[in-house]
C-alpha cells in the first residue's frame, strides 16, 4: 500500500505517494529525481549515499522514509546555493574526483564532518571521514581538501 508522505527536502516540502519502509534513497533517486546520492552497498557501509538529515551526515540507504520524520534532508543538490560549497570547490581545486563513484558521499560526509570539527587536524579528517569508501584511492586529495575548505568554512561563518 502506498502512503503519502511529505519531507523536507533542500529547504523545500516535497510529498511523495510511496511504501513506508522504503529506503530514502530510493525516494531521492526514483520520485523525486534527486540523483546526486549514490546507490553504492545497499548496506550503509561504503557511504556512496550519504546526505544530511538535521545537518548530520546520514546513510539513505538504510533510511526507511517514515522515519525521517519532520527532519530536514539536504543532498548534494541542495547543499549550496548559487555557488559552490566550499567543500565543492576545493574537492575541483584539488582534482579528487577520479571516477566520481564515491564523491557525493564523500563531499556530504565532509561537509557534516567540518560543520562538527571546524579546525580538524590531519588524523581527525582521517579518521572522520573514515566510513566513506573509494574505490580508486584518492584519499590523500580527499583530506588535503577537507583541510583547505576549512578555513573556507570558519570564515564563511564569522
Amino acid at each position: 500500500m502506498l502512503d503519502s508522505i511529505t519531507l523536507a527536502i533542500n529547504g523545500k516540502q516535497r510529498t511523495v505517494k510511496v511504501r513506508r519502509n522504503t529506503p530514502l534513497l530510493w525516494v531521492l533517486r526514483d520520485s523525486l529525481g534527486l540523483t546526486g546520492t549514490k546507490y553504492g552497498c545497499g548496506k550503509g557501509l561504503c557511504g556512496a549515499c550519504t546526505v544530511h538529515l538535521d545537518g548530520v551526515a546520514a546513510r539513505s540507504c538504510l533510511l526507511q522514509v517514515a522515519d525521517v520524520g519532520t527532519r530536514a534532508v539536504t543532498t548534494l543538490e541542495g547543499l549550496s546555493g548559487s555557488k559552490l560549497h566550499p567543500v565543492q570547490q576545493a574537492w575541483i581545486d584539488h582534482s579528487v574526483p577520479q571516477c566520481g563513484y564515491c564523491q557525493s558521499g564523500q563531499i556530504m560526509s565532509a561537509a557534516a564532518f567540518l560543520e562538527q570539527n571546524p579546525q580538524p587536524t590531519d588524523a581527525e579528517i582521517i579518521s572522520g571521514m573514515s566510513g566513506n569508501l573509494c574505490r580508486c584511492g584518492t584519499y590523500r586529495r580527499i583530506v588535503a581538501a577537507v583541510r583547505d575548505a576549512a578555513p573556507v568554512l570558519r570564515e564563511a561563518k564569522e
